[in-house]
């Protein structure tokens, strides 16, 4: 870029990213919470052996949603990178900032998205029968995915950079 940009700038182009990660914190603390509040009147509790079978397959995806969120995510930022963007249509810096801060929201959105599962898994397991430590461990996971997939600066400099790069 020929100018570096500004924290101003860098402030304002996170604050919707940020925005979604603290709906997607929300909605994921009002799990227990509701859980706490409606107690039984939520359970309607299946049969031991579906229960553990469930619990089972929910663990083994939230063990492979790491892995696979962690790739997909690493897969959208190079190409955010590396997608051709229209360079007649860039006036100047701002239109490759938007184009950069919209590339870079869709990765948070699916990333997030792909994560607050794993929490979902943990009210379905509640309603299911199960106690409140199943609904923390998996409420907990997805807590610790959406603090690792959070909006970070460096990839969304490393794609302004990579954008500019290319014109």
């Amino acid at each position: 870029m020929g100018r570096p940009i500004e924290r101003e700038q860098l402030t304002s182009d996170f604050i919707l990213p940020w925005v979604i990660a603290g709906i997607m914190f929300t909605m994921l603390a009002a799990i227990p919470i509701v859980c706490h509040v409606l107690g039984a009147t939520l359970q309607e509790p299946l049969p031991e052996a579906q229960r553990v079978l469930f619990r089972t397959v929910f663990y083994v995806v939230a063990i492979v949603t790491f892995p696979l969120t962690n790739l997909i995510r690493h897969i959208q930022l190079r190409l955010n990178q590396t997608m051709p963007v229209d360079y007649k249509a860039i006036v100047n810096d701002e239109s490759i900032v938007a184009q950069a801060k919209k590339r870079y929201l869709t990765t948070i959105i699916v990333s997030m998205s792909l994560i607050e599962v794993i929490g979902v898994f943990g009210l379905l397991m509640f309603i299911w029968g199960d106690g409140f430590n199943t609904l923390y461990i998996f409420t907990g996971l997805a807590a610790l995915g959406l603090f690792l997939y959070r909006p970070k600066i460096e990839e969304y400099l490393d794609i302004i950079e990579a954008i500019t790069a290319k014109k």
